[in-house]
């Protein structure tokens, strides 16, 4: 295996294609001519790609939730309720953990066990086992695009046998779905095995038919400062383009300071569109993902639906292409289709009464956009610099440097050296820095809004303040004050 950042040849792609397609029976039934005349019958309102590009020139926000069970006929019952009761512009497909670990004989009996319990004893779709022809009849039953959702490492057969059956959406990267997800698979590894996702979609769109590709923005849903979210978004949507495609999406999970969330949002936007033209990708469509809050929920519903609200309240008014919808049962395992349709409902209701209103252009807001630009520009420009100019190589020596890190993540690829923690207004700051190529200036930048908060409740910030941040959320708090 040998990593770089340059597009596949086809003969390359078509030579280890074959060892994919051959690692479970259902590889052998996709066909890829007969995948593109499928695609290309399917209307545009089915279409990721064509529904985000009117999306953009229109400006709106559109809504998705994550769901997924382990038989395909409860699962479009379930989509079908989402898409009408739930008013979803965008339908999930969430994948089974055994198909996430490529364990496919284990998610072959969590199937068997569900029909005999008649519910689901998986958490998700085990799409692989079903293959082509079973999973098109969830493309058959729904109105609008269907996205395949999941947190993979080696997802080539999930992609050639999800994206065969019509599916027009795929999200995931080599490091998104690596380091949050894994403990010990190398980052070669997955960036490699992505490499061939993102390649056999490039492949889809020399035929004309656009996949979109969405990069996993929360990581670890825990305390992830919006500059390092960021750069990763950025770094594995360059690596999509290099292998032709043309259709990305780049997600940011809620941090909860209003200023800095829509900060983020509006940079993630300006930065992402400049890093592609930058490296000649200007006609790849660009969008952004907004997710609500990926850390801890309160166990009531009422006060679950408060964190939900602000969520929406934060996508109306900074803008986002589309919002990851929670639900007021995150405190208490797998959401029912009422908690998804009630997350679904309150989320669009927010939207449609802030639909006139944004954030106001502030000294603070200038600030906080100003901070991350210059993060990024000073994180990526290392990574680059490791490469010697390839970003695929300069990603591997920067996460065994810690130039890359990833807070709270449970793979052995990160130095885990970066300790984040809130300032006095709720914004996500770094307590420690780790081996981030981040100047004095921006260090001190955090030294000092950290400080401010240690004065305001007089206490040495530490540990015990993290700790205290990471529980305030579903404790009734944004910022983890001593009580």
């Amino acid at each position: 295996m040998s990593l770089q950042n340059r597009k596949w040849d086809i003969e390359r792609f078509m030579q280890e294609r074959g060892e994919v397609l051959n690692a479970w029976p259902t590889g052998r039934e996709v066909d890829l001519d007969e995948a593109f005349e499928y695609h290309e019958a399917l209307p545009k309102e089915k279409v990721s790609y064509h529904k985000l590009l009117a999306g953009q020139a229109e400006g709106r926000i559109f809504l998705q939730p994550r769901a997924g069970v382990a038989l395909v006929d409860e699962h479009i019952a379930l989509l079908r309720s989402l898409e009408k009761e739930g008013e979803a512009d965008f339908l999930p497909t969430t994948i089974d953990s055994y198909t996430r670990q490529n364990r496919y004989a284990e998610a072959a009996r969590g199937i068997e066990e569900s029909r005999t319990a008649g519910r689901s004893m998986l958490n998700g779709l085990p799409a692989v086992n079903y293959g082509v022809k079973e999973c098109r009849r969830i493309i058959e039953a729904t109105g609008v695009p269907v996205q395949v959702r999941h947190g993979t490492p080696d997802a080539r057969l999930l992609a050639e046998i999800t994206l065969a059956a019509g599916f027009t959406d795929f999200e995931g990267g080599g490091i998104s779905y690596n380091i949050p997800y894994a403990k010990d698979v190398p980052l070669e590894r997955s960036l490699h095995d992505w490499q061939y996702v993102d390649r056999l979609c490039g492949v889809y769109a020399e035929h004309g038919i656009i996949i979109n590709r969405e990069m996993f923005g929360p990581l670890t849903g825990t305390l992830v400062p919006p500059f390092i979210s960021h750069v990763i978004g950025i770094i594995e949507a360059l690596l999509a383009a290099a292998q032709g495609v043309k259709s990305i999406a780049i997600g940011y999970g809620q941090g909860g300071n209003l200023i800095q969330d829509a900060a983020a949002l509006r940079t993630l936007a300006r930065l992402g569109r400049s890093y592609l033209d930058r490296f000649g990708y200007s006609d790849v469509l660009l969008t952004t993902v907004f997710h609500q809050w990926m850390g801890g929920f309160p166990q009531e519903e009422s006060r679950a639906l408060g964190v939900i609200a602000w969520g929406a309240a934060t996508a109306a008014l900074a803008g986002a292409g589309k919002v990851i919808v929670k639900t007021p049962h995150e405190a208490l395992g797998v959401p029912s289709l009422e908690a998804n349709v009630a997350g679904l409902l309150c989320t669009r209701q927010v939207l449609r009464m802030l639909a006139e209103q944004h954030i106001p252009e502030t000294p603070e807001l200038r600030e906080e956009e100003g901070v991350i630009e210059r993060e990024v520009q000073e994180i990526f420009d290392r990574v680059l610099d490791l490469g010697d100019g390839d970003l695929a190589i300069g990603t591997v020596r920067s996460f065994a440097a810690g130039v890359l890190d990833v807070p709270f993540a449970p793979s052995r690829v990160t130095r885990g050296g970066i300790m984040p923690v809130r300032d006095g207004n709720g914004a996500i700051r770094l307590l420690n820095t780790g081996n981030l190529p981040l100047s004095d200036e921006i260090k001190n930048f955090h030294r000092k809004k950290i400080e401010e908060r240690g004065r305001q409740e007089k206490r040495e910030p530490g540990f015990r303040m993290v700790i205290d941040d990471i529980y305030a959320i579903s404790k009734g708090r944004l910022v983890g004050k001593p009580r």
